[in-house]
């Protein structure tokens, strides 16, 4: 975390910096040094806020994580709070936002997820945002099916939301938005068509 007094507008350009050196660079290579250099201020900043570059890290994934709860808000205010399907597919769809696929937003993410299985503040944030996305998805398919199955299907979801995240990922072309939806909502319609019928 950052200490207190870090100057609001310099939190935002590291953020945009490390993103930024991740993307050009990848996390091993993205030094204090390059990304102080990108964002025009001295590395002793970074060292004296975040404590280096692992601190940056973690600050630099909050800041992605709110951006996916705020669109997460935004996309299921947009839908009726009864219709179960719209609702899963505004999480779904705040999952592929349009900053969430950006590349230096999924570079960030890959060198995130791989840094967080060696280190236990990065492990903590995954947990936390994998049990957000599943509470989410548990609490409106709990509207349709019995709260066992609910947790199953919230299971199932999440899965194919990080598989078909992360082979985008990797894919040249990017992330499909179009493609994951499609996908995720025929899985939907076959676990929710016996409680709909």
């Amino acid at each position: 975390m950052p200490k207190v007094g870090m100057p609001e507008v310099r939190r935002p350009q590291l953020v945009e910096a490390t993103m930024a050196v991740i993307d050009d660079v990848g996390l091993a290579g993205a030094s204090v040094s390059l990304i102080s250099k990108k964002a025009g201020v001295s590395s002793g900043i970074i060292h004296h806020y975040f404590g280096g570059k692992h601190g940056l890290l973690e600050e630099t994934m909050r800041t992605v994580l709110r951006k996916l709860s705020t669109a997460s808000i935004a996309h299921l205010r947009a839908v009726d709070p009864n219709d179960v399907s719209a609702r899963v597919t505004a999480i779904v769809a705040a999952n592929f936002d349009g900053y969430q696929v950006e590349s230096k937003v999924t570079k960030t993410w890959m060198a995130f997820w791989a840094q967080s299985m060696h280190d236990q503040d990065l492990h903590r944030l995954q947990r936390v945002n994998e049990r957000r996305l599943l509470s989410h998805l548990r609490f409106e398919l709990k509207k349709a099916m019995p709260a066992e199955q609910a947790v199953f299907v919230a299971q199932g979801i999440a899965a194919l939301i990080d598989g078909i995240w992360l082979r985008g990922a990797l894919n040249p072309a990017g992330i499909s938005m179009h493609k994951a939806q499609e996908i995720i909502s025929d899985y939907l319609e076959k676990q929710l068509a016996p409680y709909l019928s």
